[in-house]
């Protein structure tokens, strides 16, 4: 089973809905990706507005940045 992750990112933010797109076929095989809007904390806006999009892994706190390609992705997972 793949890990739970987290999407950081905002509305209005293109790459973000690009990356998004980018995980959808995992999320389609089983992927959990919870979409966290970096607006709702100021904690997460200031580490990662100038970041975004973000893909964290919740089990190790690991993070990819933005741009991930889908092997990127797949080795992240791993």
């Amino acid at each position: 089973m793949p890990p739970e992750c987290q999407l950081f990112g905002t509305l209005g933010c293109h790459l973000c809905e690009v990356a998004e797109a980018e995980l959808m076929p995992f999320v389609e095989h089983g992927l959990l990706v919870e979409l966290v809007d970096i607006a709702d904390d100021e904690s997460w806006f200031e580490a990662y507005s100038l970041r975004i999009p973000v893909l964290r892994r919740i089990d190790t706190g690991a993070e990819l940045d933005w741009p991930f390609s889908a092997d990127q992705v797949v080795a992240f997972l791993r």
